[in-house]
């Protein structure tokens, strides 16, 4: 049995925060840029899409095959491996050669935020002091909503304003890394009775009994919020250039970061409302959100899409913390790594499997048609989600 350390916890959460955070920006770095590359390269935009799947892949089978290793070898050795990852799928774009080059960069992003998704949330809860847990629940889900918004700010200011846009954004990242990796050294270790090597085998699904009466409902509030993000991740800079005629990429990725940041003032309210009112209530303020984007899709508006940018993102929000507080709250220490996992499993196939479809229908329907198709049938999931929560809420922890 692994037992988590709690006598000489020391208030280091939030540079385990900030580490989480260098590590997703890494992995949405890219998104403003894959218009250029695909001037560069001429590809479809369901080859975007498809790119955008291989890193969604990389994620799940990361989940699923390491999603509890940190458990059993601990947190501080699968952070700097992942760190690893993140370093080698920068210099994969940096020295970008071709297509690809770009599916191996994207799947090792992918394996990079899979051991970063459960491993550093667990850290983070774990290195707080007692009587700071619902802080450092906040700090985990705002470094990675606010890792991923500021990959894309970054990267569409480096390539709008600096020289070299498909290197400098890899560039600064690799140097972000570096730091990242000196504080990930520093971080005291919370798990004891560590083995040398794990065992071997599909991991990240396997949810404790006292888990999984709270477990389908908050995976399907992150299901449909992280569909939503697929969205603006995948289509959105898109639609800026192509429908709307917006060609600069700072603002394509401000527009994303928009979400992201939304998305982690969601998350700050959820204290205020408890996870059983705030699970329905994020469902219901991202429909709202869905209905706004789908309306900018189809009169065409800049204004429309940051509004409903913004009012999803803090709907995404206010569901995805709701949700990570019961999962982990309800999990025991020695599986909440694993536990956390299998909740981002149920995330990112919600932001891959939804993503491709667009890609596909794009080449049928057109980009703005097949936006429109999305938001209506994520808005409809959302919708059951929002209703399923209501009739069956989680317990308060």
């Amino acid at each position: 049995m692994i037992v988590h350390s709690g006598g000489n916890r020391r208030p280091g959460y939030l540079a385990a925060a900030g580490v989480f955070a260098v590590g997703m920006a890494g992995t949405t770095l890219p998104t403003p840029l894959y218009g250029l590359y695909r001037a560069q390269l001429g590809f479809s935009e369901l080859t975007v899409t498809l790119v955008f799947a291989v890193y969604a892949a990389g994620v799940i089978a990361s989940l699923l095959l390491a999603g509890d290793v940190s458990d059993e070898i601990g947190r501080r050795p699968v952070l700097l491996f992942a760190l690893g990852l993140s370093s080698a799928s920068a210099l994969c774009f940096l020295f970008e050669g071709g297509l690809p080059l770009l599916f191996v960069g994207r799947l090792l992003s992918g394996f990079s935020a899979g051991l970063f998704s459960g491993t550093a949330t667990a850290t983070v809860m774990e290195l707080a002091a007692p009587g700071h847990e619902a802080r450092a629940g906040f700090a985990a889900t705002a470094a990675n909503m606010g890792g991923l918004g500021c990959g894309p700010l970054l990267s569409g200011l480096l390539a709008e304003y600096a020289p070299w846009p498909l290197r400098l954004p890899f560039l600064a990242h690799l140097a972000l890394v570096a730091v990242a990796c000196a504080v990930t050294w520093s971080l005291p270790e919370t798990v004891e009775n560590r083995k040398r090597r794990p065992e071997l085998g599909p991991r990240g699904l396997v949810v404790p009994p006292q888990v999984r009466s709270v477990f389908a409902a908050s995976a399907l509030a992150a299901f449909a919020g992280f569909a939503l993000l697929g969205l603006f991740t995948a289509v959105t800079p898109a639609f800026l250039s192509q429908t709307l005629r917006e060609g600069n990429l700072a603002v394509s990725g401000t527009i994303v970061f928009s979400v992201f940041l939304a998305s982690t003032t969601g998350q700050s309210l959820m204290g205020r409302l408890g996870v059983r009112r705030a699970l329905p209530a994020g469902c219901l303020v991202l429909v709202a959100g869905l209905v706004l984007v789908g309306a900018s899709l189809a009169a065409e508006s800049l204004a429309l899409l940051v509004v409903g940018a913004l009012v999803s993102g803090l709907g995404q929000g206010l569901s995805f913390r709701a949700a990570m507080a019961a999962v982990s709250g309800a999990a025991p220490p020695e599986h909440r790594g694993g536990t956390i996992s299998a909740l981002f499993v149920a995330a990112y196939i919600g932001i891959s499997l939804p993503v491709i479809g667009v890609g596909a229908l794009t080449l049928l329907v057109g980009l703005r048609d097949a936006g429109l198709i999305f938001t209506a049938c994520v808005a409809v999931l959302t919708a059951c989600a929002g209703v399923y929560v209501l009739r069956r809420p989680p317990a308060e922890n």
